[in-house]
């Protein structure tokens, strides 16, 4: 297959998908370590995920602990970001993984975990902070995104000097949900800052009418 084939079977299957998820619970893990000016800090946040068709999230804190630096200037904001965008359709819409917002081109195939998969380079066709430049890793049966190597499109903080992205995505039923996702950013100041997601509990209800759980 070409590589506008791959993206425009994984562009419709992707919104096939998101038609039959009517809704799913979960819950996420955060860690965000930073080192550099001006000391080392650190802060965890444990957080219930519901997702509601078609792209509403809420993201409520169960647990926090370390710096409050981080938790409220960061960590809560990456939540209130989140949610926010979610509400919106046109912003769903200018960040899917599709040909109106990146350019393909098929660097090979890969295997993992007995399954094949289509290797490609995406680059976006306009800048913007949640886009990214960088290669995904396609599953060739279902044609669905299940790793990310990037980088932003744009930078998200003039702070920023560069950032790389790590997410993976795992099968629960019929659905590829994200199981890992990690962000490594350098910061103009010499600082390093690492930002871990890890989901986990997912529970999902489709438009088959079954409750699908992963714990």
């Amino acid at each position: 297959m070409t590589a506008a084939d791959i993206s425009q079977r994984l562009a419709a299957k992707n919104a096939e998908r998101s038609q039959h998820l009517l809704s799913f619970e979960g819950k996420r893990h955060y860690s965000l370590e930073y080192a550099g000016f001006p000391s080392v800090l650190g802060a965890q946040m444990n957080v219930n995920a519901a997702y509601r068709a078609p792209g509403l999230k809420k993201l409520t804190i169960v647990s926090e602990s370390g710096s409050k630096l981080i938790l409220n200037h960061a960590l809560h904001r990456l939540l209130q970001s989140e949610e926010e965008s979610s509400e919106d359709d046109s912003n769903r819409n200018a960040v899917a993984v599709t040909p109106e917002n990146y350019q393909f081109s098929l660097r090979g195939c890969d295997a993992e975990s007995g399954r094949d998969l289509y290797v490609m380079d995406v680059q976006p066709l306009r800048e913007n902070k949640f886009l990214y430049r960088g290669t995904i890793w396609v599953d060739a049966l279902d044609f669905a995104v299940v790793r990310i190597e990037a980088e932003p499109a744009k930078s998200p903080s003039l702070w920023t000097k560069r950032s790389k992205i790590y997410h993976q995505y795992g099968k629960i039923g019929d659905f590829y949900l994200p199981t890992f996702n990690q962000t490594v950013t350098e910061t103009r100041f010499g600082g390093r800052a690492v930002l871990t997601i890890r989901y986990d509990s997912y529970k999902l209800n489709s438009s088959g009418g079954k409750w699908i759980a992963e714990n």
